[in-house]
């Protein structure tokens, strides 16, 4: 049986959405779909607003920008993330500080503060695999008086939050919750991946929510990043194409990251049953493959929900209990061969080619390594049936048994 580790979710729903998009709309590119998926995040997300682009990646850049990042700033990310993260900060010619993770995957706080220096304008922390961080504790540190003070303006946006942003990489985690509310809403600025593995898609998208303090006004932002997105021009293609709507003004040095209609389409589709059909479905695939590995003693199972967090269930993260790095790589051999699709998530950054040339150590984040070393993914997405479930559960212990 042939199980691949991800497939996006294509069905009838979809299919007609496009199809509408295609036949009735007139337009492809950055449009009425994309304003309806705009406000279907931010009903499920009860963000202040929220504007859609087209990558995690370029939405990142974009705030980072918006806030007025750039040569010379740090920006505190954790090293167990995807390149994305660090990389979103290298575009804009930031520095991105590594720092090391708590066991449940998630940025540690105390090195997050032990990081910071005057030169410290953002910190990214990241839900991995959909779990939420511990955002209390981060949005503390950075109002502590001792750290605002040495906090170091060098942009409007800056003069007017007074303190380090707090930009959420929530790319796995769209639908989480901690402490009773909704990821989306937790930082200043959280910015999901609707990239073609996640739990809702656009194929490639991402969707960047805003949740800042007085004195910004949500309407006036919202309003300037839709412009920011498109090279900074006050009109989109679709509004200069009414009639008398040619003239246009450009107010700022933008990017070009704006998400079409054609991509939109998918993840409004999906969106409109995520809460009631696709979320859900995510989570007894979760429950599943805990409720059937918690038989093996040799099997680390990753928390879903506690009190305080609730998972997306974007990713199974399974550790191995004392096994090698190698070991673990035999194992993912033998489960592929048995043609089960798992993964890792994720290489570290410092283990990567780009990271080691600018300098960064694996040997400095031991407790990334140490997770890193023994987990495999497994496979979570919808349309996966109980039978190939147990196909998956079985395979990897065989592989277990068989290796070690």
């Amino acid at each position: 049986m042939n199980i691949p580790f991800s497939l996006p979710l294509i069905d009838t729903d979809v299919i007609n959405e496009m199809h509408d998009t295609l036949t009735n709309t007139g337009w492809l590119t950055s449009g009425p779909k994309v304003v309806a998926l705009e406000k279907e995040v931010q009903k499920l997300t009860t963000a202040k607003a929220v504007v859609c682009v087209n990558s995690w990646v370029s939405g990142a850049m974009l705030m980072l920008r918006w806030f007025g990042v750039g040569s010379g700033d740090e920006v505190i990310v954790p090293s167990y993330t995807y390149c994305a993260t660090a990389l979103a900060c290298l575009n804009i010619g930031a520095k991105p500080v590594m720092v090391d993770v708590l066991d449940d995957f998630t940025i540690d706080p105390s090195k997050v503060k032990a990081a910071i220096t005057s030169k410290t304008k953002a910190v990214i922390p990241v839900d991995i695999a959909g779990w939420p961080c511990n955002y209390d504790r981060i949005n503390e540190i950075v109002s502590e008086p001792a750290v605002k003070k040495l906090f170091t303006p060098c942009s409007p946006n800056q003069e007017k939050l007074g303190r380090i942003l707090v930009l959420a990489d929530a790319a796995h985690s769209i639908g989480a919750f901690y402490k009773a509310k909704p990821v989306g809403t937790l930082a200043d600025i959280t910015v999901f991946s609707l990239h073609s593995v996640k739990n809702v898609t656009t194929g490639e998208g991402g969707a960047i929510c805003l949740n800042l303090p007085a004195p910004f006004s949500h309407d006036e932002e919202y309003k300037f990043l839709k412009a920011l997105s498109i090279n900074g021009q006050t009109k989109s293609a679709f509004e200069k194409n009414q009639a008398g709507g040619w003239r246009y003004d450009i107010i700022a040095q933008g990017l070009k990251v704006n998400m079409p209609d054609l991509c939109a389409s998918v993840g409004l589709a999906q969106i409109r049953k995520y809460q009631s059909v696709l979320l859900p479905e995510r989570r007894k695939i979760f429950q599943f493959y805990s409720e059937h590995l918690a038989k093996h003693d040799w099997a680390i199972l990753p928390t879903g929900e506690t009190g305080e967090r609730v998972s997306s269930f974007h990713l199974y993260l399974l550790r191995i209990k004392n096994i090698s790095e190698k070991q673990r790589d035999q194992i993912i051999q033998k489960v592929s061969e048995k043609g089960v699709g798992v993964n890792v998530h994720y290489i570290p950054m410092p283990m990567l080619t780009l990271f080691k040339n600018l300098g960064y150590r694996m040997s400095d984040y031991p407790n990334t390594y140490q997770l890193y070393a023994n987990e495999i993914s497994l496979p979570v997405y919808n349309g996966l049936t109980e039978d190939k479930l147990k196909v998956v559960v079985e395979t990897i212990a065989e592989a277990y048994y068989s290796t070690i």
